[in-house]
């Protein structure tokens, strides 16, 4: 595998690509050179911006590797994006499935859109006028005169055949089978988190850490999508799904499917990781394996650090069975009184507020030699040695470790609430009490206590997943944080995004200056979210000519710099609007406490919309200039989330193109107050245009195939599974039309199906960044039609949320992005492909033997190598 801190070879830069590139850096010189607004690139996705000092394949030639890292330190770095943290989050960004929504909203047989109830009347978003228009058409080619169309009349036929080759094809409906099942394609995507854990040729530390993301996207999965199905059940709302299965087909798949899963990883760590770490002196100890004075020294921690925090909770005719909260870890305890002979049950909870590892006395790591390794003990071993010191003077029978998932899907009836903010915060308070949906115990469990905690947790035997010690893996992050380089991907820090960046100089240059130069195409984290979006918010909220900054909020941090700087702005006197979506999935609590805050500083602050989620990312800064009002816009497929924006692939458009501000302003009208009658030049916006909008644009495609026009679809999304897109999708591949498509997650959608989808290629990427962008591209008879922003192909996207996709309209921009899902859909790219039979394989490596290239490390490598070149 090649390493960012590799020169690129030609494993990693294929003779296409290499050709690719070479082109690439005539056009980027070719625009610089034009007048009008220039791009600005990304080092990732787009067509990567190559320096001066580059060979023409784009592999650096010249430059030492330790050259372009020392001078970005001293030239490019910026101290935000060293922010220690506990690494990047991997798991989507948003779980929010809407599993409690009525049965047909997500994944039923109808293939029509549907649309929220009385979205129209809340929000105005469904009166709203024209979408984004298509663009104009090229000039269609004059018509044969009348003697030339009749000289061929069997011609004219076999042509018009061949045009409409769907014509021979069995009817779309036939294929039943078309939809695959949500539920069961996420377990497909959890699988090739495992895998990743599973590649050898990945850094130890990092493969534990992809077992703690599939552990921790299993828990979630359960939480909101499992416990929507059982709850369904219960209600007995089992209709045919589009998958053609019902809700108790599928949680019976699922249960299959997981057992399968878990068992697989507890044999990975335990018989692969576990034995890896350990040769790396990295060890999980249990207590037999302590030396007497390690012991002696973890008994006394015992004592004074985790015994207060204990409460043993016995239960008996007058203490009930306790309430075990979701994802907690806890003993139980059978246990008998030497006296009376007779038999109790306790629980004991491991205290969520202590570290899940002891480190071993003796066994530190050691800054001056890593090499020396590490070792931990978990708490749960070092709890059950001394459960003596709990219950002084009982007979200790048996212990086990156990662990139960709950529902924790927040139901909140909007219409009836009088002051959303108010119910979300009661809702959060009864979220505790859901019911129990998995329960996890160690595989030593002796039938007794397994039936007993069964009948506590009103569970069914199909529920209970047995497993070796330790349970909960997510643990391995804490091990993942350990610093030792050598085990984990080389460091990369990101590089101010090419035409902001400011050449032989570490201070920030100004954003709307360059801003009023040209446009800018962000992409993170190979472009520094702390030197442009950032930076962006900072610079309005400081610049006494700014005189309002409106913002989307979805998922931020509370201690966020964008949330400081927008309380600066406040403060200061200008007119700032956050909308701020409370009801992003198991971030409400936070988004309330921050949205408080932001309040009390005199933050307008809109809470969502009744009956729909604001998922889209946009920034709207206004500012005096001499000329008159200005109007500085950013429009991203990823969340303002500092953090995150390091592990997180995205996009962003920085602009002050008209249309787009217009755009905006009318949007962000529709977001804070009443404008049902708002029009939009350049976005596509959710819930009334985005799914219309692009399945217009796949006829067009279908309609450009049948008159022999140049066709084709690329479009990079996190999940598709909206039955209405994957249907016109179909369509165009059965006119003929080569779709390319990328997804991280849940699809749907059947690929090389003959007679269906022969001419769909579905590719998905999995790697040290989480892939978040979307990007939808039309061929448009050779003027390439392309959005960018925040939708997925999905219903809660299309329907329930507030989504905006923004149209791109500079041709290198356009390269660039059109390159990224190209490439990506490739051969020549280390992925995973869906096959005819809905199964994916794996390919890393080609024909020949060699591994095929990461495409991330591909961008990092370019993003380095632009150091020296400048933008």
């Amino acid at each position: 595998m090649t390493t960012p801190d590799s020169e690129a070879t030609p494993s990693t830069t294929s003779a296409p690509l290499a050709s690719f590139l070479g082109g690439w850096a005539r056009a980027q010189a070719r625009h610089a050179a034009a007048p009008g607004p220039a791009s600005v690139v990304s080092e990732e996705g787009d067509a990567p911006v190559l320096p001066s000092a580059a060979s023409a394949d784009g592999t650096g030639a010249g430059l030492s590797d330790q050259e372009i890292i020392e001078d970005h330190v001293i030239e490019s770095a910026d101290p935000r994006d060293f922010a220690d943290d506990a690494g990047p989050q991997y798991e989507d960004e948003d779980f929010d499935e809407d599993a409690s929504d009525p049965v047909g909203a997500d994944n039923t047989a109808a293939t029509a859109p549907v649309s929220p109830p009385d979205a129209n009347e809340q929000t105005g978003f469904l009166d709203a006028e024209d979408p984004a228009p298509l663009p104009d058409p090229k000039p269609t080619a004059v018509a044969p005169s009348p003697a030339e169309a009749s000289s061929d009349t069997n011609g004219a036929n076999d042509a018009a055949a061949a045009a409409n080759p769907e014509e021979d094809l069995p009817p779309l409906e036939s294929f039943t089978d078309r939809f695959a099942d949500r539920e069961l394609t996420w377990l497909d995507f959890n699988q090739r988190v495992l895998e990743q854990a599973e590649d050898q040729d990945l850094q130890l530390l990092e493969r534990a850490w992809f077992t703690a993301i599939f552990s921790s996207n299993l828990d979630e999965f359960y939480m909101v999508r499992v416990a929507g199905l059982m709850r369904r059940i219960k209600a007995g709302i089992t209709p045919v799904r589009a998958s053609g299965l019902d809700a108790h087909q599928v949680v019976a798949a699922i249960t299959e499917r997981t057992k399968e899963l878990m068992t697989r990883q507890a044999a990975l760590f335990q018989e692969d990781i576990r034995p890896k770490l350990a040769e790396h002196n990295i060890e999980i100890l249990t207590w037999d394996q302590l030396e007497p004075e390690q012991a002696e020294k973890i008994t006394r921690y015992f004592r004074h650090q985790i015994f207060p925090v204990l409460t043993p909770l016995a239960v008996d005719p007058s203490h009930p069975f306790p309430y075990i909260s979701g994802l907690s870890l806890n003993l139980a305890v059978l246990l008998r009184n030497p006296r009376s002979g007779k038999e109790h049950f306790a629980r004991v909870k491991v205290p969520q507020s202590l570290p899940r590892l002891i480190t071993v006395p003796g066994r530190e790591l050691n800054p001056k030699n890593k090499q020396a390794g590490t070792a931990f003990i978990p708490i749960e071993i070092v709890i059950a040695q001394h459960l003596d010191h709990l219950f002084p003077g009982m007979d200790i029978l048996e212990h086990h470790l156990f662990r139960v998932t709950r529902n924790e899907n927040l139901e909140v009836e909007e219409d009836d609430a009088e002051n959303l903010l108010t119910a979300m915060e009661k809702e959060l308070e009864r979220r505790r009490f859901g019911a129990s949906v998995r329960l996890e115990v160690e595989d030593t469990i002796s039938s007794f206590v397994r039936r007993y905690l069964v009948r506590a947790l009103n569970l069914h035997d199909d529920d209970v997943f047995e497993l070796p010690a330790p349970l909960d893996l997510t643990s391995l992050n804490e091990l993942h944080d350990l610093d030792i380089p050598e085990l984990k991907y080389p460091r990369f820090v990101p590089v101010t995004a090419a035409g902001l960046a400011p050449q032989e100089s570490s201070t920030p240059g100004d954003i709307f200056a360059a801003m009023r130069e040209h446009d800018v195409l962000l992409h993170h984290p190979y472009d520094s979210f702390s030197t442009s979006v950032q930076e962006f918010v900072s610079q309005a909220a400081a610049d006494p000519k700014v005189l309002a900054i409106k913002q989307t909020l979805y998922r931020t941090s509370g201690d966020s710099p964008i949330v400081d700087a927008l309380i600066e702005a406040a403060e200061a006197g200008k007119q700032v609007v956050a909308i701020v979506e409370i009801k992003a999935r198991f971030d409400e609590e936070n988004n309330i406490s921050w949205a408080r805050k932001l309040e009390r500083a005199g933050v307008h602050v809109v809470y969502g919309m009744v009956g729909l989620k604001t998922h889209c990312k946009l920034l709207l800064v206004v500012r005096q200039e001499s000329d008159g009002l200005r109007r500085y816009c950013h429009v991203g497929t990823g969340n303002y989330h500092p953090k995150t924006a390091r592990g997180y692939e995205d996009l962003g458009l920085l602009t002050c193109d008209r249309d787009v501000a217009q755009d905006l302003t009318a949007l962000f009208n529709q977001l804070s107050g009443y404008a049902p009658r708002a029009r939009f030049r350049r976005l596509l916006v959710a819930p009334r245009t985005v799914r219309d909008g692009l399945i217009e644009r796949i006829e067009r495609e279908i309609a450009n195939k049948r008159a022999g026009k140049p066709a084709w679809i690329r479009i990079k999304v996190n999940s598709i599974i909206d039955e209405a897109c994957i249907d016109a999708l179909y369509r165009a591949s059965r006119a003929g039309v080569d779709v390319d498509i990328v997804v991280r997650g849940i699809c749907g959608l059947r690929a090389g199906v003959p007679g269906l989808s022969e001419n769909i290629r579905v590719r998905s990427i999995l790697g040290r960044y989480l892939e978040h962008s979307r990007i939808y591209a039309f061929c448009n008879d050779g003027e390439t039609d392309l959005f960018i922003g925040s939708a997925d192909l999905m219903h809660r996207n299309l329907d329930r949320r507030v989504e905006a996709l923004v149209r791109i309209t500079d041709p290198v921009m356009i390269g660039q992005l059109e390159w990224l899902v190209t490439h990506a859909a490739s051969d020549a790219v280390s992925s995973w492909w869906l096959e005819p039979d809905g199964t994916w394989t794996r390919h890393t490596h080609d024909a020949e033997g060699n591994r095929l290239e990461d495409i991330q490390t591909t961008l990092m490598t370019w993003a380095r190598s632009r150091l020296r070149g400048g933008h």
